[in-house]
């Protein structure tokens, strides 16, 4: 698997090299800005990019537009976004578009190299990896916007304390706000309880 490494930490850059070389990769280009990244992709045709978000010059969103210009003009390189910043909004950015092909781990939680050569090697296989703990955050927040929508009194037909007449007057408003319609293959019960466990 041939490997192009896009951070502007030298360090990273070179440990990286050596690690991912040890583990069998062949790293193609090492490069610090994401001008350098998409000419280095351009000439190296490497198999998977990893790339930090924050990078020169202005240190924002850098690596992160880059990685998905690279989606864009090279479908077939997978896009690895390897960052110190836990944003479950640059996760979206990326994974809107590139659901296959694209990840996003934090580099704090990538505890050896296997775990990376791992999603380095799923990548290539277009599938998508996304930290758990970014999964988590959007799960929580998507649960969150819906159970925001119900009254107290329809939290409380979720936990069963009224009378069997008021609580199908509040579940089936519930059912509505979290647009659970009627379906033989769902058990809307079920699915209204789950999203409020989640919440």
């Amino acid at each position: 698997m041939r490997v192009v490494i896009a951070d502007d930490e030298v360090l990273l850059r070179e440990g990286l090299e050596r690690l991912l070389t040890e583990a069998g990769l062949e790293v193609v280009g090492k490069v610090g800005t994401a001008a350098d990244l998409r000419r280095k992709v351009e000439t190296a045709r490497p198999d998977v990019v990893i790339v930090d978000i924050r990078m020169p010059p202005t240190h924002t969103d850098e690596g992160l537009v880059a990685a998905h210009d690279i989606r864009q003009r090279h479908p077939e390189v997978g896009v690895l976004v390897l960052s110190h910043y836990m944003d479950s909004g640059y996760a979206v950015r990326l994974l809107e578009d590139h659901a296959g092909g694209a990840g996003y781990l934090l580099k704090e939680r990538v505890s050896d190299v296997a775990v990376l050569t791992d999603a380095l090697r799923r990548l290539c296989d277009g599938e998508c990896v996304v930290d758990p703990t970014i999964v988590a955050r959007l799960v929580r927040r998507a649960a969150r916007t819906q159970v925001d929508e119900l009254t107290g009194r329809e939290r409380d037909v979720l936990a069963l304390f009224l009378s069997p007449k008021t609580v199908e007057t509040h579940v089936r408003n519930i059912f509505a706000k979290f647009g659970l319609d009627e379906s033989p293959d769902d058990h809307r019960r079920v699915l209204a309880v789950l999203a409020f466990l989640r919440a």
